[in-house]
């Protein structure tokens, strides 16, 4: 048996982890785009007097997230 090369290992390694990269990668620039459409409904919701912890059940949006997107509304 012969044993492989560090850059085999290396590109093995590679390999492995490209089809869930990419998968990762596709899911995050989704993730942007429906943040983007979220943003302004979140800080209405805030605006609104909606909790913190209500739209964060709603949204998975942290707290500190949905007080940061209503004051980047605001201004």
């Amino acid at each position: 048996m012969t044993q492989k090369s560090p850059a085999e290992l290396r590109a093995e390694a590679e390999a492995a982890i490209t089809p869930l990269g990419q998968k990762r990668i596709r899911l995050l620039a989704q993730l942007e785009e429906v943040d983007r459409e979220l943003r302004p409904l979140v800080a209405e919701a805030v605006r609104m007097e909606v909790p913190f912890r209500r739209i964060n059940e709603l949204t998975a949006v942290a707290p500190n997230t949905a007080r940061a997107w209503s004051k980047r509304e605001i201004n």
